[in-house]
């Protein structure tokens, strides 16, 4: 894809439901050992609140002049309140049920000498009624949207996955899932689903040849009714299989600072090239792009288009 070809992100609408959480950072300097254990004690210096889970995928989508919709569910606390500051300050439309009966997902993560000592969450399972109000709203909005992504990360927001992929699929919506656990069974009928290279060993077992690799995600592909599967490979690139056969894109990492979040680059990078009207060969090169971007910056992060649409790119071609 040449410099002035480039895909027009600002016309992509993508609804994104799922699990979020509040991703909060304590940064330090770590100088000595705690006289009362063999741990490192870390002088705290300075704090930082960044949207995880789905809400990572929206500001991702966000970031590259899509318009978002978000749904999920938060509990009635302070961090929920958090959230829904840091979702306004994105320019992220966001409808968070509220479920008083539950706490906000938030990860803490203790760093020092920018390196991650301690990692403490905080989670519970949203309640039935108020997954059963995000469903019906899910339904209410799927007409306004080009792309659906449904970002599961195990927290029980997802709780009604299959009936949102039948509705977004009666609607005429693609829908992208990026999965968790090992019952696949609940995506049958998705677009196309994005594991790790580890969530799809979990789920398809070892494999030791390319040749291997192909037949397990083909066969787990035509088993789940999906039109393609992504298997995102760390440094070995990205591989979607489809129908016709099987597309690889080597990484374009340079360096590998922290790959938390990347999976969330990488699905709304997909939606947001895919609602601008690209093809899925071609949403798979920038998506590529934009996790070889990310990678290389600290904690959950976004890719503006600048980085991404560089004009030195080739990611589209």
């Amino acid at each position: 894809m040449t410099h002035g070809a480039l895909p027009d992100t600002t016309r992509a609408r993508v609804l994104v439901a799922g699990d979020v959480m509040l991703d909060r950072y304590w940064f330090g300097e770590v100088n000595r050992i705690s006289p009362e254990a063999p741990v490192p004690v870390v002088k705290v210096e300075r704090t930082d609140e960044r949207l995880g889970g789905a809400a990572n995928v929206a500001r991702n989508a966000a970031a590259l002049g899509a318009r978002v919709d978000l749904l999920s569910v938060v509990g009635d606390d302070e961090a929920g309140r958090v959230l829904e500051r840091l979702l306004a300050a994105e320019g992220i439309t966001a409808s968070l049920q509220r479920d008083a009966s539950v706490t906000t997902t938030v990860k803490l993560r203790v760093i020092g000498r920018q390196q991650q000592l301690l990692r403490i969450d905080f989670e519970t399972v949203p309640g039935p009624e108020a997954l059963q109000a995000k469903l019906a709203e899910f339904d209410r909005r799927l007409p306004a949207c080009d792309v659906v992504i449904l970002s599961d990360y195990g927290k029980g927001g997802l709780a009604h996955v299959s009936e949102m992929i039948d509705m977004a699929r009666a609607a005429g919506k693609p829908v992208l899932v990026d999965p968790k656990g090992d019952d696949y069974q609940r995506y049958r009928g998705a677009t196309l689903l994005t594991p790790n290279r580890s969530e799809f060993r979990e789920v398809a077992g070892r494999w030791k040849t390319e040749a291997e690799l192909a037949t397990k995600a083909q066969a787990l592909r035509r088993d789940l009714d999906l039109e393609a599967l992504l298997v995102t490979r760390s440094e070995e690139g990205m591989t979607l299989f489809r129908e016709s056969g099987s597309f690889h894109v080597p990484t374009l990492a340079q360096e590998v600072f922290d790959v938390s979040g990347a999976g969330d680059t990488v699905i709304a990078t997909l939606a947001v090239m895919l609602a601008a009207g690209l093809s899925l060969e071609q949403s798979v090169r920038w998506a590529n792009r934009a996790g070889g971007i990310v990678v290389g910056k600290l904690g959950t992060a976004v890719v503006h288009p600048q980085e991404l649409f560089d004009e030195h790119s080739d990611a589209g071609n």
